[in-house]
């Protein structure tokens, strides 16, 4: 606490709490009540971090929570909906001897939520209000070793200006970053996996190119699936430790709801494409039902991740949790978010269950076939079986990452509910994620190996060309697998 005794309050100086130009403090208001110091001369000035560490930008974000300790007085309590109004300001510097440089400065308002817990007589005073916690500043990089926060409590009886909001006794800030060494992790893991997925992916498409046929929907989809992971996946986080680039939280979230709506609607198609009692296949246009609403709900995502972190590129300070509007809309399309992947989760259960009732109905006629085809026939369905079960698990743990990511990044912000979900979690689902998609690549490649009359023995009674594998290439139009033509052929029935 420290006690500005300029005239005017230029913003040009800055009030440092320690150091060789430290500011006049004093310990408590009880101090500034017998100097006749004014609440207006006080500055609240935090400097981060504390002696004698320095931050770095491999903590990639930094994010702030302002606590308030709040005594009850009986001629001073806390009205209802009370706002407290701060004017902030953040500055930096890269060593102990230079300058500070102004980085952002705003009056911004914060609703108080505080309980009082014990009877409103004259024997609770000086017992401090259950106040929730306020979001304070969200930085979307870390480029700076050294910042200072300057925070004033103007009052101005006139506007009526911070009346009504008790007796504040202190400040604290609570700090949040990203640890350096899971941030190493984590880059080395998408530099890792980069061109894993990009070379499966050529690959991938120069064996679809060499087919007669064009290719189908599942191919293009599953296409369109490896580039969406590529794009998450290209570390272009290892420039945000050179360059000052705040936008990067941003960036983050628009690439992963890019991959999370290609995954969606990927789950949507690849079912659909395997149901024998859909005759709309092979055109976009027969899942407009299902993959509208993931568009849709996605661009809502979007719009609401521009109001927040959107905002935030200019004013570090702002929160769209600091309104009752804002928190109730930002609520409201977390919970709607949360309720429709639950909702498109229990749909998928049953796509997947009429696949799987499906393809077993279709199993019945096996035992007429030659014990070759028979054989052929049994191995595909037993592995697209398996896929179809791994594809469940991993739309499971995608369900319940992004519900765990979105409640723990916003318990900070509206209560005290608290989620412990660790960096093995993030990478584990990161990593299933490739994994996924790397498979997909592998095993829907249309393959190169045609068994023909000359390695059949007797009864085997193969057609020449057939292959023998889970994503054997049809060059007839219907479809990039035998389990597809298969059930095409009972949609036809």
């Amino acid at each position: 606490k420290c006690i500005d005794v300029r005239k005017n309050h230029h913003k040009t100086k800055w009030l440092v709490p320690w150091g060789p130009n430290q500011c006049e403090k004093i310990k408590d208001f009880d101090e500034a009540v017998s100097r006749q110091i004014e609440a207006n001369d006080i500055v609240f000035a935090v400097h981060i971090p504390l002696p004698p560490n320095e931050m770095s930008p491999w903590f990639q974000f930094m994010l702030f929570i302002l606590q308030l300790d709040i005594a009850f007085k009986m001629h001073n309590v806390i009205q209802d909906n009370a706002e407290i109004t701060l004017d902030v300001s953040l500055a930096y510097r890269d060593d102990m001897s230079s300058e500070w440089k102004e980085m952002a400065h705003a009056i911004e308002t914060r609703k108080l939520k505080c309980a009082f817990h014990s009877p409103k007589t004259p024997e609770s005073e000086g017992r401090y209000y259950d106040c929730d916690l306020l979001p304070f500043m969200e930085i979307g990089s870390v480029a700076h070793k050294f910042y200072l926060i300057n925070i004033r409590l103007p009052v101005n009886e006139r506007k009526k200006i911070n009346l009504g909001i008790g007796e504040i006794k202190d400040i604290r800030l609570v700090g949040i970053h990203q640890n350096g060494g899971f941030t190493k992790v984590w880059f080395a893991m998408k530099t890792f996996l980069t061109p894993s997925i990009l070379i499966i992916m050529i690959w991938y498409w120069r064996r679809i190119k060499m087919m007669t046929r064009a290719p189908v929907l599942l191919e293009k989809v599953i296409f369109a699936l490896g580039i969406s992971m590529t794009f998450i996946n290209i570390p272009v986080e290892w420039f945000s430790i050179g360059f000052d680039w705040t936008w990067m939280l941003l960036f983050g979230d628009i690439r992963q709801g890019i991959f999370y709506a290609m995954l969606l609607s990927f789950w949507i198609i690849f079912c659909g494409e395997h149901m024998m009692d859909q005759n709309e296949r092979n055109r976009l246009s027969g899942y407009w039902k299902q993959v509208g609403p993931i568009a849709v709900g996605s661009f809502c995502l979007f719009i609401f991740d521009m109001c927040e972190r959107g905002v935030q590129l200019k004013n570090p300070f702002y929160s769209i949790w600091t309104t009752d509007v804002g928190t109730e809309l930002a609520m409201a399309f977390i919970i709607v978010a949360g309720i429709c992947l639950c909702l498109y989760f229990l749909f998928l259960c049953f796509m997947v269950f009429q696949v799987f009732r499906n393809i077993s109905g279709k199993q019945s006629s096996l035992p007429a076939m030659s014990k070759a085809r028979r054989l052929h026939y049994e191995g595909l369905i037993f592995r697209f079986k398996f896929l179809m079960l791994i594809t469940l698990a991993c739309a499971a743990m995608t369900v319940i990452f992004f519900i765990v990511s979105q409640v723990t990044e916003g318990h900070w912000k509206w209560g005290d509910l608290t989620i412990q979900a660790n960096s093995a979690f993030f990478t584990g689902i990161y990593g299933m994620w490739n994994l996924y998609v790397f498979a997909l690549m592998f095993l829907y490649a249309p393959s190169h190996k045609n068994y023909g009359e000359d390695q059949s023995n007797g009864d085997l009674g193969v057609n020449s060309g057939e292959e023998l594998q889970l994503t054997t290439t049809i060059t007839h139009v219907d479809g990039p697998t035998e389990v597809y033509k298969l059930a095409r052929k009972e949609a036809q029935e």
